[in-house]
């Protein structure tokens, strides 16, 4: 394996050019994000079979080169856990590298686990235990040592080593296809678009809301993902989210009302203060029709829909062994509580899963199919 540390236009031109023809490059990014808004990318790491690359953005001004291999749709980019990596480059090019494979849900599809990290990945698919070092290193200071580097490029030399052992099993499950959904999905710009008045459902806490007062809290989180985003901060960092819901809660209507809340200081006032007032008093005038809505169930199931829960558990449970599958890679208690509601958006009826788990579970609920005992175990039929 050749390994190469590239800072320069030229070493990225050439390396771009050695490996142009690849079927398959795995990619991985190291970034920093506790200081702002949008990820700092600070390292990208490429590799295919034969060399590995670690590439310095810091160093270099125009990664077009980099841009146009990663785009190219003959190449099969590997990642894994690809979110992350895929909002930085969105952020930097607006578009996104595919096709793609992501080695976490395909490891969920193989039986190694729901949410798998990368470190565990490799052990159990290549019997290999990667060092843990520098999991916290501050990848943005320069220069990097040997064994920063290092530990860099083993991240992607063994997720494509990984990658082809994975690929050529799910072949053999015929599973393979059962990941196209997710992968489009991960490769969609639109899957990372973030509405700002959608944005009270990220805070902690807001589920202890109702009403008018939900509607203060939609009202602060979009005013406070705006300024985050325009001034390239941490959304902690303009209002913790626990400042957020006492804001909600007491929609302080004057300036010293406002200054009376822990959390709000003096600095935060004189620049603030006026805007996040009108975004309460503008809040609490909303009719009641206009009140963000909390979709969840209002209500615990009742002991009649405990008991058909754990039906539909125990029948997940036959599925998913027969499968060689954990259950909750299928389906989570409240996925089966939204079927059980007829709810048709729920993952269980999207996909593999709706094959697989979510149309048996229908006909069980809807008493086409039965759990019985026979000679001391459980069968679903």
């Amino acid at each position: 394996m050749q390994e190469r540390f590239i800072e320069t236009a030229q070493q990225l031109e050439e390396f771009t050019h050695t490996v142009a023809d690849s079927p398959w490059l795995a990619v991985d990014t190291e970034f920093l994000r506790e200081r702002t808004y949008f990820p700092q990318l600070c390292l990208i790491q490429v590799a295919n079979d034969e060399v590995a690359a670690a590439i310095d953005p810091m160093a270099i001004a125009d990664l077009a080169p980099l841009q146009e291999l990663l785009m190219n749709p003959r190449i099969e980019k590997v990642f894994h856990a690809a979110r992350q990596d895929m909002e930085i480059f969105l952020n930097a090019w607006n578009t996104l590298p595919q096709p793609l494979f992501d080695t976490q849900p395909a490891a969920a599809l193989l039986g190694l686990g729901d949410q798998v990290g990368y470190g565990k990945l490799i052990q159990q698919v290549l019997k290999t235990e990667l060092p843990k070092d520098h999991s916290r290193t501050d990848w943005s200071r320069r220069p990097l040592d040997k064994a920063q580097l290092r530990y860099a490029l083993d991240d992607v030399i063994y997720l494509g080593r990984a990658y082809l052992k994975m690929k050529s099993q799910l072949e053999k499950m015929h599973r393979l296809a059962w990941l196209e959904a997710e992968f489009a999905s991960l490769a969609n710009p639109q899957t990372y678009s973030l509405e700002p008045m959608e944005m009270w459902k990220k805070v902690k806490g807001f589920q202890h809301l109702k009403g008018v007062k939900l509607a203060v809290l939609q009202a602060l989180a979009a005013w406070r993902e705006q300024q985050a985003l325009a001034k390239n901060l941490p959304r902690r960092w303009i209002l913790k989210d626990d400042v957020l819901l006492e804001l909600a809660r007491r929609s302080p209507k004057t300036v010293p009302e406002l200054e009376r809340i822990r959390g709000v200081d003096g600095g935060f006032l004189r620049k603030n203060g006026e805007a996040v007032l009108k975004r309460i008093q503008q809040a609490l005038q909303l009719p009641k029709d206009q009140w963000p809505k909390d979709k969840r169930p209002a209500t615990r199931p009742d002991p009649e829909q405990e008991a058909v829960l754990d039906l539909l558990g125990a029948a997940l449970r036959l599925i998913a062994h027969e499968a060689g599958l954990s259950p909750q890679v299928i389906a989570s208690r409240k996925d089966l509580l939204a079927l059980l509601n007829g709810e048709s958006q729920t993952p269980l009826l999207q996909g593999w899963r709706k094959s697989l788990a979510g149309e048996p579970l229908r006909e069980l609920l809807a008493g086409q199919r039965q759990l019985s005992m026979e000679q001391g175990k459980i069968t679903f039929r």
